[in-house]
C-alpha cells in the first residue's frame, strides 16, 4: 500500500513566516528552511526576533487568517486524495497550520507545536520527533506502506531520501544543482502525473 508525504509550505500553501515577514515589515523573519538547514537554529533566531518586537501568536494567526493556499494546491490535493492516502507532513505548528488545514478540506496534517505563554508570547516549541519527516517516513515503512514524497526545501530531503520514490517541488536552483538525482517540477500537474506513475 503507497502513501504520499507532502511538505505543506512552499508545496500546498505559502510560506507563512515571509507573509509574517511582509506584514510586520521585518525582512529578517523571510529566512526560512530553504536558507537555513539547521531548524533549531532557524526557530531560535525566529523567536529571538519576535520577542524583541513584542509580536506574539496572535499577531501571527492574524496574518496566517489572510493567508490563502496556493493556486491549484486544492484540487491537486482532492485529486492525489482519490488515488492514494496523503499526509502532509511539516516542520510548522498546530497553531500554524489548523487554520489553513480548513481551506483544504482537513488534509491529515503532522506538525509540531508552539510553547505559548499566557499573555500570547511563543516561548518556545516541542518536535513531534527528531528528524520527524525521515523518522515519519520510515515509521509509516515500518507499518507497511510504501512512502512516495514531495518537498522543496533541506528539510524534506530526508522523507524524499527514504521514500521509493521523490520529486522537488518548486524549489530553489542549489536544491536542483546539489541533488539531481530527484526530479524537479514547477506544475501541480507534472507532480501528479510523476506520483501517480511512481504508484
Amino acid at each position: 500500500m503507497n502513501i504520499v508525504c507532502l511538505d505543506m509550505e512552499g508545496v500546498i500553501v505559502p510560506e507563512i513566516w515571509i507573509a509574517f515577514s511582509e506584514a510586520v515589515g521585518i525582512p529578517e523573519l523571510k529566512r526560512t528552511t530553504r536558507d537555513e538547514p539547521d531548524y533549531d537554529k532557524l526557530m531560535r533566531f525566529r523567536l529571538d526576533i519576535l520577542k524583541k518586537n513584542h509580536l506574539g501568536l496572535k499577531e501571527i494567526q492574524e496574518t496566517i487568517s489572510t493567508i490563502d493556499p496556493l493556486p491549484g494546491a486544492r484540487e491537486f490535493l482532492d485529486e492525489l486524495r482519490t488515488l492514494t492516502q496523503v499526509i502532509i507532513l511539516s516542520d510548522t505548528f498546530t497553531q500554524f497550520g489548523m487554520p489553513l488545514m480548513k481551506k483544504l478540506g482537513y488534509p491529515t496534517l503532522f506538525c509540531n507545536e508552539l510553547i505559548v505563554a499566557p499573555d500570547g508570547e511563543i516561548t518556545g516549541y516541542r518536535m513531534r520527533i527528531a528528524d520527524s519527516k525521515r523518522s515519519t517516513v520510515k515509521a509509516l515503512q515500518a507499518a507497511g506502506f510504501e512512502t512516495i514524497a514531495s518537498g522543496d526545501s533541506f528539510n524534506d530531503l530526508g522523507m524524499i531520501e527514504e521514500s521509493k520514490a521523490g520529486f522537488l517541488f518548486r524549489t530553489t536552483d542549489k536544491l536542483k544543482q546539489d541533488y539531481p538525482q530527484y526530479p524537479a517540477f514547477e506544475e501541480y500537474s507534472d507532480l501528479l502525473a510523476a506520483i501517480r506513475a511512481a504508484l
